[in-house]
């Protein structure tokens, strides 16, 4: 079977450079002003950013005092992450570690994001990573993360080596030459069906044609 969870060798090497660090750095939009509602109106506390990359997001939850926990298979991002709290004395646990195989108990977080992140791979990995992201959660707990839609530019673009998973060795962007796995809005309905989903766009990204899916979800009982 071909390894299609690929993706960490190349944002390994995007994170060792200072300069390509330096795209990442600043929390998306939607995360920082959930954030907000989680604090004021949820009252959740427990939070694992999944694929953290260099940490944006975690310390930005670490700052504001949530108890954070931050998961990627980049060593170089996982390393930066790391670095920095300890730079500003913030307690994130920091870890490498794959969407497919999260090292945490059941139900240890009030909240999970990943953004980003669980659709590079096939639909088995992919689905693995949702599974996953919802033993983790409690019940009650609320994801919040990106999936790409396949209003995406690059839907259809390259070699399909699994259902909706194309290979685009063209494209030289950030993403480099790993898979990337896309869906409409009713797959992912299908894919999600352990959650309620409270909110779900379909938004153009910096990149035009770049559309992705933004979701906030509740895990179910």
């Amino acid at each position: 079977m071909t390894n299609t969870a690929t993706a960490h060798v190349a944002w390994n090497q995007i994170w060792s450079s200072p300069d390509s660090r330096a795209a990442w750095e600043t929390p998306a939009p939607d995360v920082a002003t959930y954030a907000v509602t989680l604090r004021q109106s949820l009252g959740m506390r427990r939070v694992l950013d999944l694929g953290c990359g260099v940490g944006r997001h975690a310390l930005m939850f670490a700052r504001a005092g949530f108890q954070v926990a931050a998961t990627d298979m980049a060593e170089s991002g996982i390393d930066e992450l790391r670095r920095k709290a300890a730079e500003e004395e913030l307690m994130i646990d920091a870890r490498v570690a794959t969407m497919m195989e999260l090292p945490f108990a059941d139900a240890s977080f009030d909240y999970v994001l990943a953004f980003n992140v669980i659709y590079h791979g096939d639909p088995r990995i992919v689905g693995n990573a949702v599974s996953e992201i919802r033993r983790v959660l409690r019940p009650g707990g609320v994801y919040q993360g990106t999936m790409l839609s396949k209003r995406n530019r690059l839907y259809n673009v390259g070699t399909e080596i699994a259902p909706n998973t194309f290979v685009n060795d063209d494209d030289r962007g950030d993403d480099k030459s790993h898979p990337h796995f896309y869906c409409d809005a009713a797959e992912l309905v299908v894919l999600f069906s352990g959650f309620e989903l409270l909110s779900l766009t379909d938004e153009d990204h910096s990149k035009a044609g770049s559309w992705h899916w933004h979701l906030v979800a509740e895990r179910l009982l």
